[in-house]
């Protein structure tokens, strides 16, 4: 992406671009196996699958997920989730220079806003710990919006409630849902590549206007002003 203005607004996906939650997620579904009589699973392996929430955890998790009943699958993610649900916070936190590139942006007079898929029973604990609770001006949720991403509704919505216009928004993600999701609203979109990418994905394939590999390379695609 060539050098642009400052954008009006910055909006972040959570888990794999704002968050490393891959320790926590991975340690419930740790919970459910031990349940199981399952040794721990291979944390390395499945963390690429972090950013598709608790279907896909098990799904890569739990050898026959498919196969088992649909009662006892809807047990076991139950499981996962109240455990999560009191243990969003042990070994989670931002991604390393993330802080800073929050506090920039601010200081430039970006609105700060998150676009999740995670649901707000889990996403708004998750901020709260950070630390962030003023920090963001919208936190849009997948179970507040009718089509989550990669529909545009929640960037959309994101970008009303924050007083920006999609074309003048950057939304970073590390999902190819997050690229979908922004390019269908009309924002700029950016791949954040230090998240939880799959094996062998190459993300220059997702067409984003650009891929960064550390949070501080974003502020090196904008100019010092914004757009007026």
């Amino acid at each position: 992406m060539p050098t642009a203005a400052m954008p009006e607004a910055v909006l972040f996906d959570l888990d794999g671009t704002l968050i490393d939650s891959a320790p926590d997620l991975l340690a419930a579904l740790d919970h459910v196996r031990a349940g199981l009589d399952l040794p721990p699973g291979d944390h390395q392996r499945l963390r690429e699958h972090v950013s598709r929430g608790a279907a896909g955890i098990l799904g890569a998790g739990l050898e026959g997920w498919a196969d088992r009943p649909e009662a006892e699958r809807d047990r076991l993610r139950e499981q996962l989730l109240d455990f999560y649900a009191t243990h969003c916070w042990t070994h989670s936190s931002p991604f390393h220079g993330i802080e800073e590139l929050l506090e920039k942006l601010s200081g430039q007079g970006v609105r700060l806003g998150i676009v999740t898929n995670k649901i707000s029973r889990f996403a708004e604990p998750v901020v709260a710990h950070a630390g962030w609770a003023d920090r963001f001006g919208c936190l849009v949720t997948g179970d507040r919006v009718v089509r989550p991403k990669p529909d545009p509704e929640p960037v959309l919505a994101a970008c009303q409630a924050l007083g920006a216009r999609p074309d003048r928004v950057v939304f970073v993600g590390d999902d190819r849902r997050d690229v979908e999701a922004g390019a269908a609203a009309g924002t700029r979109t950016v791949v954040a590549a230090w998240g939880y990418l799959p094996a062998g994905e190459r993300p220059e394939a997702w067409r984003a206007d650009a891929v960064i590999d550390h949070p501080a390379e974003l502020l090196g695609l904008f100019g010092t002003r914004r757009a007026g």
